[in-house]
C-alpha cells in the first residue's frame, strides 16, 4: 500500500489520515496470467493500480491484436474513455503475467470526490498525465520510424524483459517479422 500512497501523493497532497482512508477503499485482487480485467463491450468500472505483474490494454483489428498500453508495478491501468463516459469499451485489459492489483470502483471514487475535494485535483492531474502520455505515444507512431520507436522502448527495460515480442511488435506498429529485422539491424 505504500506504493499506492506514493502514487496518489505524486498528484496531490493529503494528510496521513486522509491518505490511509483513501488507500483503504481500494480492494486487492490476484489475477492469473492471461485472465482479463476488461473485455471489449463491457464498461470499465474500476481504477486499477498494479502492485505486481504486468497488464496489457489492446484492441482487435481484423482479428489482429494491437497493443496500445502496458501497465507495470506502481502504475495504473484503465480504459479512460469507457471509465469516464460509461460507454462500452473497445479494448481488452489482459494480465500478461501473474499479477496483484489494487482497484477502486468508480462509485467509490465519486464518494471520495465528495469527502475529499483534493481527490478531484488528484484525479484531474492523473487524467492530464494520462492524456499527455497518450499524445506522446500517438505522435511517436505518426512521426518516428519503427527503429526509433524500438530504440525508445530499449530505454525502458521492463518492456524488454516482461513483454512477449508479438506484443512489443504491435505496440510499436510493426509485424513480429519486421521487429525481428529491426532487432538484427541494431545489434
Amino acid at each position: 500500500m505504500t506504493e499506492l500512497k506514493n502514487f496518489i501523493s505524486s498528484y496531490a497532497s493529503f494528510n496521513e489520515a486522509e491518505l490511509d482512508d483513501i488507500v483503504g477503499r481500494f480492494k486487492q485482487r490476484s489475477i492469473a496470467k492471461n485472465d482479463f480485467l476488461l473485455l471489449e463491450g463491457t464498461v470499465c468500472q474500476d481504477l486499477v493500480f498494479v502492485e505486481e505483474g504486468c497488464l496489457r490494454l489492446y484492441y482487435l483489428d481484423d482479428d489482429v491484436e494491437i497493443s496500445v498500453w502496458f501497465a507495470f508495478p506502481n502504475s495504473s491501468a484503465i480504459d479512460i474513455y469507457s471509465f469516464i463516459s460509461d460507454k462500452p469499451s473497445k479494448y481488452f485489459l489482459q494480465v500478461i503475467e501473474d499479477s496483484t492489483i489494487l482497484y477502486l470502483p468508480k462509485a467509490e471514487l465519486t464518494r471520495l470526490y465528495a469527502e475529499y475535494p483534493t481527490m478531484q485535483e488528484m484525479m484531474r492531474k492523473f487524467w492530464e498525465d494520462a492524456v499527455l502520455n497518450l499524445i506522446d505515444r500517438f505522435t511517436a507512431l505518426q512521426r518516428d520510424s519503427a527503429e526509433k520507436r524500438y530504440l525508445d522502448l530499449m530505454s525502458k527495460p521492463p518492456y524488454l524483459q516482461k513483454i512477449p515480442q508479438k506484443y512489443l511488435a504491435s505496440f510499436i506498429g510493426v509485424t513480429p517479422t519486421s521487429l525481428s529485422r529491426i532487432r538484427k539491424g541494431i545489434r
